[in-house]
């Protein structure tokens, strides 16, 4: 049984289609990196998932019934866009209150648990107005989680953060899901750390989807490449386009070749031409890479 599941969707504001005939699966237990361009129809999916606005068309099923089941909405968490916190309240307060509000029974013993999963444990007495914006990133979560909800739905919950709050809500994610029992969309446009905790994907461009896939598929769909620093730069270039089929210069000014050949295969190529070569190695493309190059090929 899926987590998600989502056949032919769409969303109409007026004349303008935000979302057009949209499938989409979120496994249980996992990971659901989601991704988009400004405009592409994350947020508003993410909504219709959540019950805050209605589809024009299509279904919505979660755990395997429709999501305007009772049951089924009390199993899901949300964090879109900011905590509805109270900023001169203690993020203690502010729970009790939300645990309040979810008439959950043992409150306390629910938020002591909570905020450690989310390491705000030593923060629980700090002004929701005072805290950081990872802490309340992590708070935000924290409010989500109360009630034990299988289904988190997390709508760019890594934005603004340094790298210590970077590192800290991997590790947040990670506990999360490690009992296999719940899952968790997570929108961001920050792919690089997106990759690093990921199971799945789906991609969605103008409304609609473009592909799904695990993480192990990205990783084979991933090109492997050799990057090279030579002596003379252009004269290697040069030389190198002549002999493979694909050579390029990135932003750090190494040159790639994505043809199938081996380092010891160039460096002797360019030694014959007279060209010393200083640095070289293999590496493949990541999610951002891979991203933008399926975004040129579905424009």
């Amino acid at each position: 049984m899926n987590a998600v599941e989502i056949k032919n969707l769409s969303k109409n504001f007026g004349t303008k289609q935000a979302v057009c005939s949209l499938d989409m699966t979120v496994p249980m237990g996992s990971i659901y990196g989601f991704i988009g361009e400004n405009g592409s129809g994350k947020s508003t999916t993410e909504k219709m998932i959540c019950g805050l606005i209605p589809a024009s068309t299509g279904s919505i099923r979660l755990f395997g019934k429709d999501f305007t089941d009772i049951d089924i909405r009390a199993k899901v968490g949300v964090l879109i866009e900011s905590p509805g916190c109270f900023p001169g309240l203690t993020v203690w307060d502010n729970m009790m209150l939300q645990a309040a509000n979810l008439s959950i029974p043992n409150a306390e013993q629910e938020i002591v648990k909570i905020l450690k999963t989310v390491r705000m444990e030593g923060a629980a007495g700090n002004k929701y107005k005072n805290c950081s914006l990872g802490m309340k990133q992590r708070v935000g979560i924290a409010m989500a989680l109360l009630g034990d909800p299988a289904l988190l739905v997390l709508d760019e919950p890594l934005n603004g953060l340094d790298a210590d709050g970077m590192r800290i809500m991997r590790e947040v994610f990670c506990d999360i899901i490690k009992d296999g029992n719940r899952s968790v969309i997570i929108s961001s446009h920050l792919l690089g750390e997106l990759q690093k905790v990921a199971t799945h994907y789906g991609i969605i461009r103008h409304g609609k989807m473009i592909c799904e896939m695990t993480a192990d598929e990205l990783d084979a769909s991933c090109r492997t490449y050799i990057a090279l620093k030579a002596e003379d730069q252009s004269r290697a270039k040069a030389h190198l386009s002549c002999q493979y089929s694909r050579v390029e210069e990135d932003e750090a000014e190494y040159i790639r070749i994505y043809d199938e050949a081996t380092p010891e295969e160039v460096v002797t190529y360019l030694y014959k031409k007279g060209i010393s070569v200083t640095e070289i190695m293999t590496d493949k493309i990541g999610l951002e890479e891979y991203y933008i190059d399926l975004m040129k090929g579905s424009r």
